[in-house]
């Protein structure tokens, strides 16, 4: 062993302590750290009983209109990816946070944050995939603003993202509606975004061509709303991926998740991916799935309606709501025992929207 010095003072910790003085980069990957500052710093300082929600979005009433309002940020890295660009996940990820609240997506304001020196065409690539994908979407970039930061404070590109939409009458979309043998339906195949932003920004090669999932899910809701408006909650799992939305289901909830490992739909490529990195695709980010808590009555019906529309055709019923242990989510495996499968730390991947 060389007997030479080591210089620290570069690195940073995976997994960093939960006391940490400082903000590290675990606070924005979608998992405990980041529930943690919301919780007890966030919401504490702005207060409010619409906020304490915490979901996807915001469901609020306006003149006598129920309406859905959401807000992100995306500071993804590189800007452009397998199968779609910080543009179209720009528009979608907002669209969907909207969508999950069972709201029709109907305008959407637009910050971009420019870094001095970035070209041009970088900007106008990035402004036409987002006009494409709100046209795609049926909703309208009403409003905007730009701010610039000198050359070497920021990454290129950073959008913010903020929509109203309408909900209909009847729908009421939150955890708190979910109860024991609530049916779990996952939309189709995770992981796929968070292996995709993998393999251009590491140079990973794993043999087949790994397109991210990001699409604006309205479609598919509404889908599953014309079956019955009575789906318990629905949520698009991004960061933290699968994972982490049972996690915070659960624990808002108050029931138990079960679900079935053997039956969470996960792609080969994705699958073998994460064995060679040493990850679990159920905290793998998507972009373009949902995961639905359904009436047992009415599960059959939905999932046949996700089937038939293109965004669905791999639905897939993986487990249930259950009465014991409250707040926590089991995976059964395949050889016949069961792992807590808990809300992560941070982000095995961070920087992905």
């Amino acid at each position: 062993m060389s007997d030479t010095a080591l210089d620290i003072t570069g690195w940073t910790c995976p997994a960093p302590l939960r006391d940490r003085p400082r903000v590290v980069m675990g606070h924005g990957g979608g998992g405990a750290l980041s529930a943690e500052l919301v919780q007890h710093l966030f919401a504490p300082a702005f207060g409010g009983e619409v906020l304490a929600q915490l979901g996807d979005s915001a469901a609020v009433s306006l003149g006598g209109v129920r309406l859905a309002f959401s807000t992100d940020s995306y500071v993804v890295r590189p800007l452009f990816f397998p199968g779609g660009g910080i543009g179209d996940l720009a528009v979608n990820g907002t669209v969907n946070d909207l969508a999950m609240s069972g709201a029709e997506a109907a305008y959407l304001s637009c910050g971009f944050i420019l870094e001095e020196g970035v070209e041009m065409s970088v900007v106008a690539r990035v402004a036409e995939a987002m006009g494409a994908a709100a046209r795609a979407a049926g909703v309208e970039v009403a409003t905007g603003d730009t701010k610039v930061v000198e050359a070497g404070h920021g990454d290129g590109i950073y959008i913010n993202t903020t929509g109203i939409g309408i909900i209909p009458d009847g729908v009421d979309l939150r955890p708190q509606r979910v109860v024991p043998g609530d049916v779990v339906i996952v939309s189709g195949e995770i992981g796929l975004h968070g292996v995709a932003i993998m393999s251009v920004r590491e140079g990973l090669e794993f043999g087949v061509d790994i397109q991210s999932d990001c699409a604006a899910l309205g479609g598919l809701v509404r889908s599953m709303l014309a079956v019955t408006p009575d789906l318990h909650v629905l949520r698009d799992p991004t960061r933290g991926g699968l994972a982490a939305s049972l996690n915070e289901i659960a624990a808002a909830s108050g029931t138990g998740v079960v679900i079935h490992e053997g039956r969470v739909p996960v792609p080969a490529a994705v699958a073998n991916a994460c064995a060679i990195l040493g990850l679990d695709p159920l905290y793998v980010a998507n972009e373009g799935k949902l995961v639905a808590f359904v009436p047992r009555e009415h599960a059959d019906a939905v999932l046949d309606a996700m089937r038939a529309h293109p965004l669905g055709r791999h639905a897939t019923v993986i487990g249930e709501a259950v009465d014991a242990h409250p707040g926590l989510v089991v995976a059964r495996t395949a050889l016949g025992g069961t792992r807590v499968v808990d809300l992560p730390i941070g982000e095995q991947l961070p920087r992905i929207c």
